[in-house]
């Protein structure tokens, strides 16, 4: 015995909505993503404290007599508000840069990358939405720290040699430089967990390409050091924001290229493994 269903006309079966994939979305995912992890907020957190707390603690260490007995004092005899505001940026580019890792590298740790490319099966969109969220974000954070401790740390050296003010020149350009530093250092910490898929191995390349590569340059000879030193990722990206430039250093405009150069290859990289090669 079978049974038939029949269908009355004018009945129609309810259907889901088919929602299309747009960047605008992939963006907003990413977004909600972002914010929606405690180790966000506790990381940028501790990356705006180490901008401002040691910009302020230079400051309040400078003297402007060279006293050589006095430890570290002395280090800042010839400092401006500017190198003093930013003193904190080694420690604050750390900061943003790990975070960077685990906002691509925690996905591939956890799996939850699988159902990202499920939803998102071109792949690429995914790179570029999470690239340019944290990018944005590690760019605000950067340039709203630096501008806040420069007018602290200003008003505490205010009378002295080291005194600056906004309209000084350079000093507006050096401060939106690192910026923008901290911010492409955030997109290239975000493209190193993409391309190496392990939080420990982007985060161990992220600090020897950043902090102990130019340390090792010192090794070499002097004149490796004037022909290669200035374009390592790094060096390239101090000259964004010093305030002054030698011969031994890159222009600002011309340590812009090289370090968006070298931005552009380690996402090229992550791109090409994220379209070839399985999750």
């Amino acid at each position: 015995m079978s049974t038939m269903t029949v269908s009355r006309p004018g009945l129609e079966q309810p259907t889901r909505p088919v929602y299309r994939v747009t960047g605008l979305r992939v963006l907003r995912s990413e977004w909600a993503k972002l914010w929606s992890l405690r180790s966000t907020w506790i990381t940028l957190g501790l990356g705006l404290v180490f901008l401002v707390a040691f910009g302020l603690i230079a400051a309040a260490q400078y003297t402007p007599q060279p006293a050589s007995t006095e430890g570290m004092r002395g280090e800042f005899a010839g400092a401006t508000a500017v190198s003093l505001s930013l003193f904190g940026l080694t420690f604050a580019q750390l900061a943003l840069g790990v975070l960077g890792v685990l906002v691509t590298a925690g996905e591939y740790s956890t799996g939850m990358i699988r159902s990202t490319l499920a939803a998102v099966p071109r792949r690429l969109p995914v790179l570029w939405a999470k690239s340019a969220v944290f990018g944005v974000v590690a760019l605000v954070l950067g340039v709203i720290g630096v501008f806040v401790t420069f007018v602290i740390a200003g008003g505490m050296v205010s009378g002295t040699p080291a005194a600056l003010s906004l309209s000084d020149p350079g000093v507006v350009r050096s401060l939106l430089g690192a910026g923008l530093y901290l911010g492409l250092v955030g997109v290239i910490g975000a493209a190193l967990g993409a391309l190496l898929r392990s939080v420990a191995g982007g985060i161990s390349v992220l600090v020897a390409v950043m902090m102990l590569i130019p340390g090792l340059m010192q090794l070499l000879p002097a004149s490796w050091q004037d022909k290669v030193g200035p374009y390592l990722p790094s060096n390239a990206g101090q000259s964004l924001y010093a305030l002054t430039h030698d011969s031994t250093s890159l222009s600002p405009t011309a340590g812009l290229a090289v370090f968006l150069g070298w931005t552009v290859l380690v996402l090229a990289g992550a791109a090409y493994r994220l379209k070839r090669t399985d999750a």
